[in-house]
């Protein structure tokens, strides 16, 4: 009996390991359910960085405890009590090794398994149970009573120091105090109830953030987590919506004109985190703030976004991410402790992905523009509106995934991923493990500005573009519901044959292919969509041709094109992009997808037929006629058409920009169609039906 009892002397209810193990176990518990059980805080967060470090410095004297622990008590026959000391055990295990892997994982992999995380979680709470019950067993059972009640003691005391250490962490540092005040001459032009309008942003506090709340992209790269997708959005025109120069020159003469206020109308989409900050206030020299400036759609600031409305116009709120301890750490042990927080305790940071932010609502906020009387002076008028134009096209189908093509299936498309995001159980052709994610290029149209501003990736950003707008743009996973080929196709009609001297007719139908929305989109007074068409005999001598650009870069008139002009309430032409004036249009002419616009050039001797000027034409049909020469015995007319898209006019950016500049906005073709004409004199008369556009294909 002697020998037993010094044997159990080592792990008894006395004993210093004991009570260093049993401290430490109920330590590592209590601070694992306050990471797992209690709300985002930094005393949470020092937490976590204390749990860690006490398991890592007594795994080995835990680890010593169990062998001794079993060694003084492995001669006892097996009961409930000794069954319950070994699940307990095992469970203990679990919960360690576990530990060590999430330990691990936390400091140098990129993301931390959920399974590892969920096995050292649910162990715990085995271990804990199974354990208490073994715990109060043995002390009834061996009338231990004043023995365990004196170790308890100590092990409470001493488990309390730890938890006010934790508790007192804080007060020497719980992360980047931030500003969120107005400037002290912020003017509320509308009333402090509406302190961003005329945008339609709010905060969710309605007032204002410290702009470094939703700034820090740089951060999201830096630890490894998401380098490729930060990589995506550095040349995205997300990343560069206040960098755009032409956004600062209109905005800046926006300024001048109607006020600095006047600016936060674009704010809410160009640069929310100058607007939230207050900076677009009266009597700023710098509309945008540094970090507006340089982020524009920071990744907080679109993730942090709670709630949208289908009126646009940034009609969102955001709210305000909060911060992990050291969250804007560049370098050193303070961005390894950030970045070991997240990894470690991502359940404040997962709240940054929602399921809203991948529907075409979502989207809808800013990509749907109005002007209204607080604006214009004037009344209401619609500008561009992709998320309705998509709603009402055949794009979208009501309930049928596998039918409907989404905003972001073609602008954030699938792309080989090693980030921790990728995978996806939510949508219906994915699954969380299939190594994918979601491209931040959000590729569309302009590859004018990326190449001015000379962003990181600018290059492959416009390459990209390039091969978008030409329809050469591969999206594999929705290949089986998007159309082939270019964006907008043209078809040529001729005659086969045309007899010397008679007039003939060339039809061009322009067809939107693969566009979501109206073709072309965005603001479409300052977007040019054009057709050139050219005509030339059998020596390549161009006898006719229309739409050619000049040698100053001007789309010489007569020329067809897809374009919007609208007007003041004095009926001038809003040609500077000055659409704070804008009360209406007084010509529009865009695809609608799946739809067709057909232009009719009658080509013609001039004994034959006299020129007309027919610029305009019908709402459905626009007809040019010209004269040409056609030759006077056989040969051949070669004729091609072509669709050009730019993104800005020349005379927008000679205005904004001078003309000594040299910047001008490379045209892309879109898509062209050739055809052979032949003259014989016994050839019967040209002639083409006219037809309508309509719907075409799907």
């Amino acid at each position: 009996m002697q020998q037993a009892t010094d044997r159990t002397v080592r792990t008894g209810w006395v004993s210093r390991l004991a009570v260093l193990a049993m401290t430490v176990l109920v330590f590592e518990t209590v601070s694992g359910l306050a990471i797992t059980l209690a709300p985002f805080h930094p005393a949470v967060e020092w937490g976590v960085l204390l749990h860690t470090l006490v398991g890592v410095l007594t795994l080995l004297p835990l680890l010593w405890y169990f062998v001794a622990h079993w060694r003084d008590y492995a001669h006892y026959k097996i009961s409930n009590v000794v069954l319950l000391g070994y699940v307990a055990v095992a469970a203990l295990l679990v919960c360690l090794v576990s530990g060590v892997v999430v330990t691990w994982q936390g400091l140098f992999a990129v993301k931390m398994a959920a399974g590892w995380r969920q096995a050292h979680l649910i162990s715990t709470f085995v271990a804990l149970g199974v354990g208490l019950v073994h715990v109060v067993l043995v002390a009834v059972r061996a009338k231990s009573g004043t023995s365990a009640w004196s170790m308890a003691v100590r092990v409470v005391g001493l488990t309390a120091v730890a938890v006010l250490v934790v508790a007192a962490l804080p007060l020497l540092y719980s992360g980047v105090e931030y500003h969120n005040e107005f400037p002290d001459d912020y003017d509320f032009l509308y009333g402090e109830d509406r302190p961003f309008a005329p945008s339609l942003a709010r905060t969710a506090s309605g007032g204002a953030y410290d702009p470094r709340s939703l700034s820090g992209s740089e951060s999201c790269g830096s630890s490894g987590c998401h380098s490729q997708i930060l990589a995506e959005w550095k040349p995205s025109a997300h990343r560069w919506a206040a960098m755009d120069a032409a956004f600062q020159k209109i905005q800046g003469i926006m300024a001048e004109q109607n006020g600095a206020e006047s600016t936060r109308y674009c704010g809410g989409c160009h640069d929310p985190i100058s607007l939230f900050s207050g900076t677009k206030n009266i009597g700023v020299e710098d509309l945008t703030g540094l970090h507006g400036y340089q982020e524009g759609i920071s990744c907080l600031a679109c993730h942090a976004i709670r709630q949208t409305d289908l009126q646009g116009n940034a009609n969102y709120v955001m709210g305000q991410p909060g911060e992990y301890l050291w969250q804007w750490a560049d370098g050193g042990t303070r961005k390894v402790l950030r970045d070991f927080l997240i990894r470690t305790y991502p359940d404040h940071h997962n709240l940054l992905s929602k399921r809203a932010y991948k529907t075409p609502e979502y989207c809808a906020a800013c990509h749907k523009q109005f002007i209204d009387e607080e604006v214009n002076r004037v009344g209401w008028v619609q500008l561009q509106n992709q998320y309705d134009n998509w709603k009402a096209s055949h794009w979208n189908v009501e309930g049928d995934p596998q039918k409907t093509v989404e905003c972001r299936e073609c602008h954030m498309p699938l792309v080989a991923s090693n980030d921790p995001a990728a995978g996806d159980a939510a949508d219906y052709n994915r699954s969380p493990d299939d190594g994918k994610h979601r491209s931040h290029r959000f590729v569309a149209s302009n590859n004018l500005m990326p190449a001015v501003l000379q962003v990181e990736g600018w290059e492959k950003q416009v390459e990209l573009t390039g091969a978008w707008l030409r329809g050469e743009f591969e999206v594999p996973e929705i290949a089986h519901k998007w159309s082939r080929g270019p964006i907008v196709t043209i078809g040529l009609e001729t005659p086969e044959s045309v007899r010397p001297g008679e007039t003939f007719p060339i039809r061009v139908t322009l067809t939107s292919n693969k566009v979501g929305h109206d073709f072309p989109t965005g603001p479409l007074d300052i977007i040019q969509s054009w057709v050139e068409l050219t005509v030339a005999d059998d020596d390549g001598n161009v006898v006719y041709s229309t739409g050619k650009l000049d040698e100053n870069n001007f789309v010489e008139p007569g020329s067809f094109l897809f374009k919007v002009e609208p007007v003041d309430q004095y009926g001038n032409l809003i040609d500077r992009h000055n659409l704070w004036e804008m009360v209406g249009v007084r010509f529009r002419r865009a695809l609608f997808p799946g739809y067709s616009d057909t232009v009719e050039f009658n080509v013609a001797c001039p004994a034959d037929m006299p020129q007309r000027d027919d610029q305009q034409g019908s709402r459905e049909h626009s007809a040019r006629d010209y004269s040409v020469d056609a030759p006077s015995s056989s040969g051949s007319y070669h004729v091609t058409a072509k669709l050009h898209y730019r993104k800005v006019d020349q005379f927008l950016l000679n205005y904004m920009f001078g003309e000594d500049s040299g910047l001008t906005a490379p045209p892309v073709e879109l898509s062209r169609a050739v055809a052979t004409v032949s003259v014989d004199p016994a050839a019967s008369a040209a002639a083409l039906e006219p037809e309508k556009p309509g719907r075409v294909g799907g």
